[in-house]
């Protein structure tokens, strides 16, 4: 049920497709998914821990998360201003993979996820490398499954975004979701919500 609600990822992923198709639409979500995994065997490994007794570290994460972030919507919106043509494919699908996995990456939510979370399905045993990412690979198959789906969909309008006006839109919304991922990051810092 998480998994289906709204949220940077899913936004991003959507905008993606629309802009720049199914095969980067579907490199991204593979770097997601990578992302998750890496986040699980991290929180294992005490990450998640760490970054709950230290508040500093999350701060710099959701730092680092957000100008990535803000980053890739200036050079979006740039290139959209000065009807660029997208990068060649290759360096566009490495991009939507790297980025995607940075997404997860910089976001401490996601291993603090982890921390709640995983405890519910052990039974008392503790958090370890195997069973974290057994419970990863599971939460990744589902939440692939889930992006997959959003990509597929989000493609389906990228005929629609052919026409060059419509394309330089598209960038320009893409640009201002990456903007709201790169707010969904520092939102605990100016509304003190938790993390």
């Amino acid at each position: 049920m998480i998994e289906l609600t709204p949220g940077p990822n899913m936004a991003w992923l959507a905008g993606l497709a629309a802009a720049e198709g199914r095969r980067s639409g579907t490199a991204a979500v593979a770097g997601v998914a990578l992302g998750l995994l890496v986040n699980a065997l991290l929180a294992a490994l005490g990450l998640a821990l760490l970054l709950e007794t230290i508040p500093m570290l999350q701060k710099v994460l959701r730092v680092a998360g957000a100008a990535l972030m803000l980053w890739l919507a200036f050079d979006t919106w740039r290139s959209a201003a000065s009807n660029m043509d997208l990068p060649e494919r290759h360096h566009s699908l490495r991009r939507a993979f790297a980025t995607g996995m940075m997404i997860n990456l910089l976001n401490p939510k996601s291993y603090l996820f982890f921390l709640v979370m995983v405890p519910r399905f052990l039974g008392g045993e503790p958090l370890n490398p195997v069973n974290a990412l057994t419970l990863a690979a599971t939460s990744a198959a589902i939440a692939t499954t889930i992006h997959f789906a959003v990509v597929f969909a989000a493609s389906k309008a990228r005929a629609y975004f052919s026409h060059p006006r419509h394309l330089v839109m598209l960038r320009w919304l893409l640009a201002l979701i990456m903007v709201g991922v790169a707010a969904s990051f520092l939102v605990s810092d100016f509304g003190g919500a938790a993390v």
